[in-house]
């Protein structure tokens, strides 16, 4: 609808005219009736059928739950109350049913926006007015640039493309994403969707996406989120163990330490509207069947302002393959009285009315789970009778150039410089004005995305973008990643002989790791090693390996071969991969990229069984992550290189010491055996938060960016198992030019910082001498208990 309102700013006759709630200042009467008839235009390509509440049906309109002015939580019960059982029942599952005489619409609820829209659930379609949309980076990747802002504006991107779907009815408003598993394992077919292995990171990756996705209003959703899989869920098929029957085993310590960190932020800190339980049993009990998972945690403890879906039949699979209930039945009243709300598959659909007439479940339970849904549809707006403040969205600002640009942008700040002995890179362009691209993924397009995905905008290949630079030379020298013959090795020898420096693209892709597809090893598939040290002897320029992968790859072989100059890892670098590859390659960009996960040797996959799930070392058991690992490594976590260099200093003297008080004066709740305090016993409100300031000074040649890394390494005292190494307690990313120095201020926080999980799961504050790590700078804490 076009609103005209006659205003005057400065004598000078202004119209403002309000397009799909679009505002724009025109001059001009005849202007006004020219974007008059555009808006008309774009009214009729971008305006959906309502999904409820149209105000031109005079049968609806009245109904107290298409009020806007009401309170929510009024119009969700109104709705409730008009619902027959029968009616109820149809909306506890994910392609949930019309309801056509209070005018509501059928809704699909699963969509997926990993790292932008796609079409991997049926909520989403690409075609007509929307070929495509914004793929970034894999979020493995994009987590490797630790900059929370860029995570926080990927989300804003997506959301406005997928509100300008659902204004052009091809997709949904509600987005089974991010994935915020921990990668544990790094052997793990599903490493790419993470945002690495350390729960921090995950949690702030988390919150920020989240926050992108959903908006800033703290009532209404720009669309809703979802963070999955609740929990301890990093096995898809291992060795003979899928994840529908796979029973993780995991401590109470391991699973508030580690596990369910990245939950409780996306809850706490993102105001996430959906977590999703996941497939697996948590020590012997199904994830969406467990009352004290879901109810008791999710919707108790965190106070989820949300539903609970589960993923896709996994009530279907705790019932038919683990055999969790005796009947379907029960399997239904087992997960809504556990605090699932809805299912994505049709069991409820077919089982709930069943377990209401057995007496297993009641039509309150029913409500309750609704409650939930209805409320999430009711902040999207989607009762409202209108498209609501994003109803100017459409096709238009879909793969637009900025959106475009910032894809681009996160896969510069994600890749991750491995190796570059002799400063090899960056290449010149005047000194390398031929280059041999080589390798089974040097021009690859889907790819580069990842799974999750949908359809890209455009692509850029790796070759593409070296081409870009330089005169190329192009040969795969294998047929596809599994590189299951060398009968192209002599072609790719010769190129790399006849040019002035070689850029090897090699790796993996979703046929080596993907959902359903753990990894047997860490090496290089079939016989790429062979090919780079082929290729290697034989280039007369530097050789640059460059690596596709979500997961770490052993290639300790090139790292040790000098022959090898450089070693970059691009991750899934998304639609503008090949640009990014390229622009690094040839310095028009520096690299500043950190690795969020650790690189293990081959040896170690040997050694540990993925079906173990404890963190600490014990034995001859090496642990997992850099957390708790005890050996070597080939590359570590936090690790990336720069074209310049960077030092830290403490730019102030920070404190030494630190008190903490309980919050009752009373020396019995200070565990003397253990030496520490629970943090639920602390009085934190009232501790002052100690500020630590790092100057980072870039002393090299180049404009860079740098990730400040600050890690707290606990005292040694009384707390039995805590087997810790160090954890990260912040990062921020800073741009420093060349020769300038920038100071970031952390706040160390006792009760956020300085606590570690005990073997019962709680969380207590060890007295005695805390390091902290920063580079290479070290600071100690003297904790004390003041009773």
């Amino acid at each position: 609808m076009l609103h005209i309102i006659n205003t005057r700013i400065h004598k000078t006759q202004i119209y403002k005219m309000s397009c799909n709630n679009r505002e724009l200042l025109i001059g001009n009467k005849v202007v006004v009736t020219l974007v008059f008839l555009l808006c008309l235009v774009h009214s009729s390509e971008s305006l959906r059928p309502l999904f409820a509440c149209d105000p031109a049906n005079e049968l609806t309109r009245t109904l107290r739950f298409c009020q806007v002015n009401l309170p929510v939580r009024v119009r969700v019960q109104d709705l409730i109350g008009r619902l027959t059982l029968q009616e109820k029942i149809r909306l506890l599952v994910n392609n949930a049913a019309a309801v056509p005489r209070l005018g509501i619409g059928g809704y699909e609820w699963w969509s997926e926006a990993l790292h932008g829209v796609s079409d991997v659930g049926p909520g989403a379609k690409f075609g007509g007015a929307f070929p495509g949309a914004t793929s970034f980076p894999q979020v493995i990747t994009t987590a490797a640039s630790f900059n929370q802002s860029l995570w926080e504006e990927i989300g804003w991107v997506v959301s406005d493309e997928a509100r300008a779907m659902y204004n052009g009815g091809v997709a949904g408003l509600t987005y089974w994403s991010p994935n915020v598993n921990i990668l544990r394992d790094p052997r793990w077919g599903r490493s790419q969707e993470t945002p690495g292995e350390d729960p921090v990171v995950v949690g702030k990756y988390a919150a920020s996406y989240v926050r992108g996705l959903q908006g800033n209003g703290p009532s209404r959703l720009k669309v809703a989120a979802c963070c999955k899989h609740y929990t301890a869920y990093d096995l898809d098929n291992w060795n003979g163990v899928d994840r529908f029957h796979f029973n993780a085993k995991v401590t109470q310590q391991d699973l508030e330490d580690t596990y369910n960190v990245p939950f409780r932020a996306c809850v706490y800190d993102g105001n996430v509207a959906s977590v999703m339980c996941s497939y697996n049993q948590v020590n012997g009990k199904p994830t969406c069947a467990d009352e004290n998972l879901l109810k008791n945690t999710i919707r108790g403890q965190w106070q989820l302002n949300g539903y609970i879906v589960s993923d896709c039949d996994s009530v279907d699979v705790f019932f038919n393959q683990q055999h969790y209930t005796a009947t379907p039945e029960e399997a239904a009243a087992a997960s809504i009285k556990a605090g699932l709300d809805l299912d994505c598959g049709p069991f409820l659909a077919i089982f709930t009315e069943g377990a209401v007439k057995q007496g297993l479940l009641t039509e309150n339970d029913i409500n309750l789970a609704l409650t939930n849904t209805i409320t999430v549809q009711m902040r999207l707006g989607m009762f409202d009778g209108n498209l609501g403040p994003y109803a100017n969205l459409g096709p238009k600002d879909v793969c637009t150039p900025i959106h475009q640009h910032l894809a681009l942008e996160a896969a510069h700040q994600g890749i991750v410089l491995l190796k570059n002995d002799g400063r090899s890179l960056p290449l010149s362009p005047r000194r390398h004005r031929t280059v041999a691209v080589i390798g089974p993924n040097s021009d690859v397009t889907e790819t580069m995305i990842g799974n999750y995905a949908g359809k890209a905008c455009a692509y850029t290949t790796p070759l593409q973008g070296i081409s870009r630079y330089a005169r190329t030379l192009h040969q795969a020298g294998c047929s596809g990643v599994a590189c299951a013959g060398n009968q192209g090795f002599g072609a790719a020898e010769m190129a790399a002989r006849e040019a002035d420096a070689t850029v090897l693209v090699m790796g993996l892709d979703q046929s080596i790791e993907a959902e359903t597809r753990d990894r047997t090893g860490l090496l290089l598939p079939g016989y790429q090693q062979d090919l780079v040290t082929r290729v290697a002897q034989a280039s007369k320029g530097p050789i640059v390996l460059v690596l596709m992968s979500g997961g770490p790859i052993d290639v300790s072989f090139a790292k040790n071969n000098p022959r090898v100059a450089a070693i970059i890892w691009a991750g899934y670098p998304g639609q503008a991969g090949g640009a990014a590859i390229a622009d690094i390659i040839f310095g028009a960009v520096n690299p500043g990229g950190k690795l969020p996960m650790t690189w293990y040797p081959q040896d170690y996959v040997v050694k540990v069984p993925m079906t173990l799930m404890a963190m600490r070392a014990s034995g001859d058991y090496p642990g997992r992550t850099y957390r708790f690992y005890k050996g070597p490594v080939v590359f570590p976590f936090g690790f990336g290189l720069s074209y310049t260099t960077f030092t830290h200093s403490l730019a102030q003297n920070p404190l030494a010491q630190l008190s903490v008080s309980p919050y009752k004066l009373n020396s019995a709740i200070f565990n003397s055996s253990s030496n520490s305090i629970k943090v639920s016993h602390a009085n934190c409100e009232t501790f002052p938060k100690m500020p630590i300031h790092v100057e980072v000074s870039n002393t090299g040649e180049f404009d860079g960016t740098h990730t400040v890394f600050v890690f707290a390494e606990p005292p040694r005292n009384g707390i039995k198992g805590l087997g810790v190494n160090k954890q990260l307690i912040a990062f921020e990313k800073v741009h420093v030019t060349a020769g300038a120095k920038r100071t970031v201020q952390v706040d160390v926080d006792a009760c956020k910082h300085l606590g570690v999980v005990d073997e019962y799961g709680k969380r207590r504050i060890p007295m005695g001498e805390h390091k902290l790590h920063i580079g290479d700078l070290k600071h100690t804490i003297l904790v004390q208990p003041q009773l």
